[in-house]
Parts: structure tokens; sequence; C-alpha cells
């Protein structure tokens, strides 16, 4: 069951028929607090959480669960997920989950040289330590202290040093995971990005060009003679 139940979403919902609503109804009187708050929210509704269900088939195979079923004569197999689902449609959430856009090279190379320069600092994190170490315990020999003074000093200073670099990993840690966040929100949103080439565009408008009326243009021509002859 608990296998079943890692693949359903919380938000999946099972639809409301009659049967099941007249089977969770008597639930109401006997139910703890908690089941009978929830119930009593959604048992008026068109759908019914799944994760609801679940814990209802749950409580009716506990013993109080099946005392109190029994006091009320109420079958305790009714509440099994066969019985309730039977009949019944199940929807995935209504809320679609975040897009997922594929690896491109270049962020598959980012983060392979990403996880390189980790493994890089890591390295010369832990060298640092083990010399700084190594450097304090030469120091304290080379003044004559006791070996367990030298122990002490190096330590300390090995100490102080993993600590300083363990800061400064996780510095640069949290600034290489906002990076590749900004790069992957960036892919997103070229993605969901409405691409306006596709569009039909309309044609740019014609150069206007004059239409001579020959006809007007025919009678004009012996107008202009005759003006042309009293004129002289």
């Amino acid at each position: 069951m608990s296998d079943a139940i890692s693949t359903v979403g919380t938000d999946t919902t099972v639809s409301l028929e009659p049967h099941l609503v007249e089977a969770l109804k008597p639930l109401l009187c006997i139910l703890p607090p908690e089941l009978h708050a929830a119930l009593t929210t959604e048992i008026d509704r068109p759908e019914i959480h799944y994760l609801l269900l679940v814990k209802l088939s749950r409580w009716a195979r506990t013993d109080s669960g099946k005392d109190s079923l029994e006091s009320s004569n109420i079958d305790s197999g009714t509440y099994h997920m066969v019985s309730l689902l039977a009949g019944t449609r199940t929807a995935p959430s209504s809320k679609l989950p975040p897009y997922t856009p594929p690896e491109s090279p270049e962020m598959k190379n980012r983060r392979e040289w990403n996880d390189r320069k980790a493994l890089t600092a890591v390295f010369n994190g832990l060298l640092t330590v083990g010399c700084a170490g190594v450097a304090a315990w030469w120091a304290a020999d080379n003044l004559g202290w006791r070996s367990e003074w030298k122990a002490i000093l190096a330590l300390m200073v090995g100490g102080v040093v993993g600590i300083s670099e363990t800061i400064l990993f996780i510095i640069w840690q949290s600034r290489a995971s906002k990076e590749a966040n900004g790069h992957r929100r960036k892919a997103v949103a070229s993605c969901k990005k409405s691409d306006g080439d596709g569009r039909l565009t309309s044609a740019p408008p014609e150069a206007s060009i004059p239409v001579i009326d020959r006809e007007k243009d025919v009678g004009a021509q012996p107008r202009r003679r005759i003006a042309r002859k009293l004129e002289g």
C-alpha cells in the first residue's frame, strides 16, 4: 500500500459517486476529530482527495476503528481501498508540474566543469588543512615543545584552517548553484516565450500611382490648341 501511495500525488482526487457518499456518511458520527473535520469539509464536494480515503481505510483497519464500526453495525470491509475506489474516477491534480527543459550541451558541460572544480576545491582544502597542521607541528618542534602540546597546536591550527576552508567552499557552492539556477530559468523562459516569427505580417502599403484618364486627356488637347490660336 505504501508503494502505491508514493506514486500518487498529494492533489490526486477521486470522484464522489453516490455509493461512495453513502459509505462515507455513517463515518461522520464515529471518526476521530481530525478525520471528522477533513471528511466534513469534502463530503459535499464533487471530488475527495485520494489520501483522505487512504487515511479512512487505515483507520478502519485499526483496533479502535474496528470497534467503532462494529458498535455501529458497519462492515469494516466496506472501507478497503478496493471497495472505496470501485466505480469511481481518479484524476490527477489540475496543476501541471513545472516544465523542465532538456539539458543543453552547454549546461551539461558547465555542470561537469562545476563538478570537477568542486572536487578540486575539496582536495585543495584537505591539502591545506594537512599542510597547516604539519607546519604547526614543525614550528612547535623547533621551539622545543612537548609532544602533546605539539599535537594540540597542530589540531587547533588544522581545525581553524578547516573551518575557514569549509566556509569558503559553502560560499562558492552557493554562488555556483545560483548561477546554475539562473541559466535554468533563462532556458525555461526562452522555451515559454512566444515566438513571433511565425505570425503573418501585412504586406507593406504599395506606392500610390496616379492614374491618367486617357479620355479626359484626349479631349483636353483640342481645347489647348484652340486657346493657343486665340492668343496668337
